[in-house]
């Protein structure tokens, strides 16, 4: 796969998992798209979508860990018509962890079997959780590396 046809995988995979056409409109088609979405704010429905998809980041610290945001803070969302749009901060922390997942799941062959290996220690990342590594960009982009060797077959 060429370099723009892989960006327009990850876009379609993270515009997927926030709920596509269901939350987020217009669609999003490519990384320029996203890019304006972004700058825009996520509506708090295409996070919503997503923390019913992924059980585990309503457990523990993991949606603070992953997205910034915490449990009570979503779910006050949830109940608050206000509250249409997510911070930019939190829009593009969003966004990074569902291209995160949505290679992890190529790369596992399953969306369990990445939730799954997203809350395990990785020896390719020191011992550590992927999911713990999400609150930083240079976090996420280690974990999504490693996605990208364990792809390859580059362990090392």
């Amino acid at each position: 796969m060429d370099g723009t046809a892989q960006v327009e995988s990850d876009v379609s995979r993270a515009y997927d998992l926030l709920g596509g056409e269901q939350t987020i409109r217009p669609p999003i088609r490519n990384a320029l798209d996203a890019h304006d979405l972004l700058v825009k704010g996520l509506p708090s429905a295409s996070l919503l979508h997503l923390v019913n998809a992924v059980a585990f980041l309503e457990r523990d610290d993991a949606l603070m860990k992953a997205i910034g945001i915490s449990v009570r803070t979503l779910q006050r969302r949830k109940t608050d018509k206000k509250a249409t749009l997510l911070t930019g901060e939190q829009s593009n922390r969003t966004w990074r962890f569902a291209e995160i997942l949505g290679h992890a799941i190529e790369v596992m062959g399953s969306k369990a079997e990445a939730e799954a290996w997203m809350n395990r220690p990785a020896i390719g990342l020191e011992n550590r959780k992927p999911v713990d590594l999400l609150a930083t960009s240079a976090g996420a982009e280690a974990v999504d590396e490693y996605l990208t060797r364990i792809e390859y077959g580059v362990y090392a």
